[in-house]
This record gives C-alpha cells, sequence and structure tokens, in this order.
C-alpha cells in the first residue's frame, strides 16, 4: 500500500494552490477532480465576469494578466490550466470521490476509478454542486435549471428568472438582450446588495423602463408545463412561461462532511468545526480550504481570501511531521 503525505479532493482554484504548496514543500499529493481542470469554473456562466481583478486571483504569486481589470471566465480557465500543466501537478481528471473514511490514523478515499490512502487529506470541493432547491410542484419538470450557461438557448422565450444575486441578474440582462421576454422573481424588497457595482444600476434601469419584469417581495408557488404561478404582495399572480432559470444559491455537501465526523453548528449557518490557524477540521488530519468553511454562508470565502488556507495546511502538516 502507497501511502501519500496529502489527497486534495477538488481541483479548482484552491484545489490547485493546495497541490502547488504541497509540490513545493516535497509532500506527496494527488488532486482528485471530478470534472475538467477547474470544473466549477468551467460551469459557470460563458460570459461570466469576476468581481475580484485579475491580481486577487492569482496563486502562488503566478501573474494573471487579463485584458480588463476584471478577468472573465474564459481567461481563468486558461490561467488555472496553464498553472496545472506547466508545474506538471499530480491531478487525476473526471475522477470522483465516492467514500472516504479513516482506519487507524490512514485515510482511504476511493474514486469511481481507484483507491487512496493518505495521511492527509483536504477537502477543496467548494459549494456549487447542490442547488438550494424552491421544495414546489413542477420544479423537476425539464424547463427548470438551477444552472445557467448561455442566453441564445432562450432567445424569443418566456423566461422567469428565481434570485436576486449575480447569478440570477446577470442571465436576466443577458437573456433579455439576447431576445428572451424576461420576468424576475425576488422574494425580498429589491435586487440585492452584493450584486456586481457595475451591473446593479444596469438592473434597475431595465427594470424601471420595463423591459424587464420584476416582482419584488414574492416566491413561485407551481410550475407547469406553459405557466408559473407567483405569490406576490398584490395577490395571486400567473404568467405564461417556457423556462425558468431557479437561480437560488448552492451549498456544500453537509451530509458528506458529517459522515466524515465533521462537526457543524446547529444554527442555519452550518458551520463546519476547523482551526482557523491551521485549517484542520475536529477530525485530526482532515483539512477544509476554501468556500467549503463558510457552510451555508457561500458568500464568505472566495479565491482571494481563501488562496492562503494553502500554505497554512501545508505548514501546518510540515510541524506535525
Amino acid at each position: 500500500m502507497k501511502l501519500l503525505d496529502l489527497i486534495i479532493v477538488g481541483g479548482g482554484p484552491i484545489g490547485i494552490a493546495c497541490g502547488l504548496e504541497a509540490q513545493k514543500n516535497g509532500l506527496s499529493y494527488i488532486i482528485l477532480e471530478k470534472g475538467p481542470i477547474v470544473n466549477s469554473l468551467y460551469n459557470y456562466p460563458s460570459n461570466m465576469q469576476f468581481f475580484s481583478s485579475s491580481e486577487k486571483l492569482e496563486i502562488d504569486n503566478i501573474p494573471f494578466i487579463s485584458k480588463e481589470a476584471k478577468p472573465k471566465r474564459d481567461e481563468a480557465l486558461e490561467y488555472y490550466r496553464r498553472i496545472v500543466t506547466n508545474n506538471k501537478l499530480n491531478i487525476n481528471l473526471f475522477e470522483k470521490v465516492t467514500s472516504l473514511k479513516k482506519d487507524k490514523g490512514v485515510f482511504e478515499t476511493t474514486t469511481n476509478k481507484a483507491s487512496y490512502h493518505s495521511v492527509n487529506v483536504v477537502l477543496a470541493t467548494g459549494f456549487y454542486d447542490i442547488p438550494n432547491l424552491l421544495n414546489i410542484p413542477g420544479e423537476d419538470l425539464p424547463k427548470v435549471s438551477h444552472y445557467y450557461k448561455d442566453p441564445h438557448f432562450y432567445a424569443g422565450q418566456k423566461v422567469a428568472v428565481i434570485g436576486a444575486s449575480n447569478s440570477a441578474i446577470d442571465s436576466a440582462l443577458e437573456c433579455w438582450r439576447k431576445g428572451a421576454d424576461v420576468s424576475l422573481v425576488i422574494r425580498g424588497p429589491e435586487v440585492g446588495q452584493r450584486v456586481k457595482y457595475w451591473v446593479r444600476p444596469d438592473i434597475i434601469n431595465r427594470i424601471k423602463e420595463g423591459s424587464i419584469k420584476a416582482f419584488y417581495k414574492s416566491t413561485v408557488t407551481e410550475i407547469t408545463e406553459d405557466e408559473i404561478y407567483l405569490n406576490t404582495k398584490e395577490g395571486s399572480v400567473v404568467l405564461p412561461n417556457d423556462f425558468v432559470l431557479a437561480l437560488t444559491g448552492y451549498m456544500p455537501n453537509f451530509e458528506f462532511l458529517e459522515d466524515l465526523g465533521i462537526e457543524l453548528s446547529s444554527d442555519a449557518k452550518r458551520l463546519p468545526n476547523y482551526d482557523p490557524e491551521t485549517m484542520e477540521s475536529n477530525v485530526n488530519g482532515l483539512y477544509l480550504a476554501g468556500v467549503i468553511c463558510g457552510g451555508m454562508e457561500t458568500h464568505k470565502w472566495f479565491i482571494e481570501n481563501s488562496r492562503a488556507h494553502s500554505g497554512m495546511i501545508v505548514q501546518h502538516i510540515i510541524n506535525k511531521h
């Protein structure tokens, strides 16, 4: 049995940063990524522009040069892919972790392709896999999606976008600009305050001029083949509808964390138990990195403020030796 120093679950920017740090310090490691390199970024909307400027997305002080101050998805894919290939990182792609258990101080990580044994494990799995469901009739219809990729698909269609954050607002504007008839359903009283500052005035002006119809303090109660039903502050509303983009956010896989023995806070935040100085969880040798550290507060951690996790983790592993 080959015993590795470290298994890194997740090949996003933070998982890659952990791999770079392990490699620089002579640790044996493998990064396991269930899809392509930076799978979560690959699944972002095609035209997505980051809130952060390029230098704040850099890892390991490797310069990230972009056309604009705030890079777009394709530039980020290029940047992180080149880091992986140029540094010859040990990353196994399209290899999904199916189980993780610890026995006598050794972690066994099983995937759809193999099993690995290591002294330490880093979970850098992000939060993009499990959408926050509406739990309403019709949510499972083929016309309903919790992910948005490209606006061309929705041209000439009646599209309801549910949500008030960046993903919902970006998709509403893009679909409208490609010729969709867009309705925006927002649970709160306004467009989210964390929407990108150069986008928020755009959506507010489109709503004011009537190009995009917004329903504030409203929820969707049912989705059918041809309509959606809303509960609004003015009462019930029925809209003709072809597609629904339910972009209401995502969450980490809490069941997976609990199965590993990681303690979660009992409140709605569901914060995992870890040492902020070392990123080690309450399970010895099991570390958390990136957005997964924030529980349901998925806006708390992102690339620019969690890229430091890699150094903290690897230094703690070295010190333990």
